[in-house]
């Protein structure tokens, strides 16, 4: 080390000359750093070749501009330790090398947080029709590899900051005369650290997943996204309600596919009370029959209520999920109301007047 140093050291001690030797200095470590990286290279190109390995696939795709702006950085760093280049001049670029080489090392992080989760995920269809944990794979980690970004961004922001000696002065003499000014900022940003627990408590007990069918401030409409801090979902008629994490921890919601992906579908008739029960009911079994949309599990027609006007009459059906269930009940509902306009309109709900004529006195 000592013998690479002196072939390097500036001898007369001109600055052109030490930024020379730092010059043959970095080309020379790049070179040594980057026969290695081709060395790893190979060998992981050869691992990828043979079936099942895509994780050193991915990892040479993803980590390929990382590694090469990291093997910059550590060329351009390594000879300011051994070389003669000026204290001023080698003090800065330290300072901004260092800060490059904690963003290459955070991207880095990143991408295999990424590469993670692309891994997990590709093991689970959330497109089949029976999805339940897929939906739950899929909401954990995508909380999570945000959270794990967020971890990763917060300390390298951190180190960056640690590398300037007069900002970590700064911050103790903050700290240590500011306890008022902390505590204001510690409320102001309850919300946001409530938000934020809020997300990973989601993520862990899941009282939503990705894509479950929910009704929410009197709208029906599906999961669509689950960050740390806010919920979308996407409504019916395709608006997005934006919802807050701490909404679906404090408030009640109704949850169609917490525990399945299949679902119960119910259609309510209001007719007369001549309506034929039993003609009704076999109707009914004809048009599920007939559909493609009815998983063939549950077939139930009941007369649920019955008033002084009307009598409710419901009808029970059951698919493989909510969507189909939705358009199941639509179709049966129209059906059924055509049913009894063709074949028995006095079972259609309609008042009653009787005029009963008084006998003279």
């Amino acid at each position: 080390m000592q013998a690479f140093s002196n072939l390097f050291t500036a001898k007369s001690g001109l600055p052109y000359e030490a930024i020379g030797y730092y010059v043959l200095a970095v080309l020379a470590v790049f070179s040594v750093l980057f026969i290695i990286y081709l060395i790893a290279k190979r060998i992981l190109v050869k691992l990828a070749s043979r079936p099942g390995n895509e994780l050193f696939q991915r990892l040479i795709g993803n980590l390929r501009v990382p590694v090469l702006l990291l093997l910059g950085v550590l060329a351009l760093w390594l000879p300011l330790s051994f070389t003669s280049v000026p204290e001023v001049v080698s003090h800065v670029a330290g300072k901004i090398l260092s800060i490059l080489f904690i963003s290459v090392v955070a991207l880095m992080a990143i991408r295999v947080v990424h590469l993670i989760k692309y891994l997990v995920l590709k093991r689970y269809d959330i497109d089949q029709k029976d999805n339940l944990r897929a939906r739950k794979i899929y909401t954990q980690f995508r909380i999570l590899e945000r959270v794990m970004i967020f971890i990763i961004i917060l300390v390298g922001i951190s180190l960056a900051l640690m590398t300037f000696s007069e900002i970590r002065k700064i911050g103790v003499s903050i700290i240590a005369s500011a306890g008022v000014t902390g505590i204001i900022v510690g409320l102001a940003a309850q919300k946001i650290i409530g938000g934020v627990l809020a997300g990973i408590q989601i993520a862990i007990t899941q009282p939503i997943t990705i894509d479950d069918v929910v009704v929410v401030e009197n709208e029906w409409g599906r999961i669509e996204e689950i960050n740390l801090t806010y919920v979308v979902v996407k409504i019916w008629d395709e608006r997005r309600l934006v919802l807050p994490t701490t909404y679906f921890i404090e408030k009640p919601f109704q949850n169609w596919t917490k525990s399945s992906s299949e679902i119960l579908g119910t259609v309510f008739i209001y007719t007369d009370y001549k309506v034929p029960i039993d003609y009704l009911r076999k109707e009914l079994t004809r048009l599920l029959e007939g559909s493609k949309l009815w998983d063939r599990k549950v077939n139930v027609l009941q007369v649920t209520n019955a008033t002084e006007k009307t009598v409710e009459v419901r009808a029970l059906m059951s698919a493989v999920d909510s969507g189909t269930a939705w358009d199941l009940r639509v179709y049966v509902r129209e059906h059924l109301i055509k049913f009894l306009q063709e074949n028995y309109p006095e079972s259609l709900p309609r008042s009653r007047v009787v005029i009963e004529e008084m006998g003279k006195k």
